[in-house]
């Protein structure tokens, strides 16, 4: 395993992340349990989930799995996109984050998160709301270390201009969609990131699993895939990111790799990337993704797959969750 630091920050985190979506959902309890022990194993330190996974059910699974092994992780969930209906459910005002937080550490059996994230911005909240309640977070114990996700670029850079202002602890990281079919945040944000020494956290690495091979047609989902279990992800399977497939499958063909493996690789790549958050509903996915570890790039194949995933750099974000 390699790791990095988050940002500009003295947390230390493995290039490759646990991305626990899937857990208690299209992966059972007994088999999140043993890809967490699994991950862990393999040098993995950095756990993501969120209040909303699964219904809450994948912190419940990964509090249970990490007994005993706490300090050997760094973990993180978030708060702020819909937990029900009532206007009190979401967003990231000192009510609903303080009654998440609270909730988080029980269903994940500690008492404090390394790194808390805000799921998404919140129109609604004054973000001096937001970044005086998490400095409070951080104070208690309970927080460590604070970052966001789904944040553009304009916003991030008000939320780092109001803590420095007020003297009041800075987001570190953004999690964001980031892959080969998804390119968009190269145009303003990554930029802003560099700058400001905020460490990026990609999602969808694999856009959903499109990058990997397992969708050839646009109208046909693989059984127990992403696309089958959760119908509104088949919005993203069109001619044009089955094409960028197509092509990242003959590369790695060329190469003696797997789509996923490069994908990945080159996301690793990326000097503002500091984990890549990888999921996994079997183990051996997730020793497929950690050979990516291992995969070098030289710059005429990372030319390669600039080219065929240049036109991901315009248009619409793949993913973007927002309130």
């Amino acid at each position: 395993m390699r790791y990095k630091q988050l940002g500009n920050s003295g947390l230390t985190v493995s290039a490759i992340g646990l991305g626990t979506n899937a857990f208690g959902k299209r992966a059972d309890a007994q088999t999140s349990t043993y890809i967490i022990e699994q991950a862990i194993e393999n040098g993995v330190t950095f756990i993501d989930t969120a209040n909303i996974y699964a219904g809450t059910q994948s912190e419940t699974i990964i509090g249970k799995a990490i007994q005993g092994k706490r300090s050997d992780i760094v973990l993180t969930t978030k708060a702020g996109l819909p937990t029900g209906k009532s206007p009190f459910h979401k967003g990231s005002s000192r009510h609903h984050l303080m009654q998440e937080l609270e909730a988080s550490l029980t269903r994940l059996q500690t008492d404090y998160v390394d790194l808390y994230q805000i799921h998404t911005f919140d129109p609604l909240t004054p973000l001096e709301e937001t970044l005086r309640c998490l400095e409070d977070m951080i104070n208690s114990g309970k927080v460590r270390y604070i970052g966001c996700s789904n944040y553009y670029a304009w916003e991030l850079m008000k939320a780092l201009g109001i803590s420095e202002r007020l003297g009041l602890t800075k987001y570190i990281s953004q999690q964001v969609s980031y892959s080969l079919a998804d390119r968009t945040i190269e145009r303003e944000l990554i930029p802003l990131c560099l700058d400001q020494g905020i460490g990026i956290i990609p999602y969808f690495p694999l856009a959903g699993g499109i990058l990997t091979g397992k969708y050839t047609e646009t109208s046909q989902a693989p059984a127990g895939s992403r696309a089958q279990t959760d119908p509104s992800f088949n919005r993203f399977l069109t001619e044009r990111t089955l094409k960028l497939s197509q092509e990242l499958h003959q590369l790695a063909l060329e190469h003696g790799t797997t789509p996923s493996n490069l994908a990945i690789a080159w996301l690793l790549h990326q000097s503002v990337v500091s984990t890549v958050i990888v999921g996994a509903t079997k183990v051996k996915q997730l020793e497929t993704n950690l050979e990516a570890l291992d995969l070098s790039i030289n710059n005429e194949l990372m030319e390669q797959l600039n080219e065929i995933s240049a036109d991901f750099v315009y248009g619409e974000p793949f993913a973007s969750y927002r309130i």
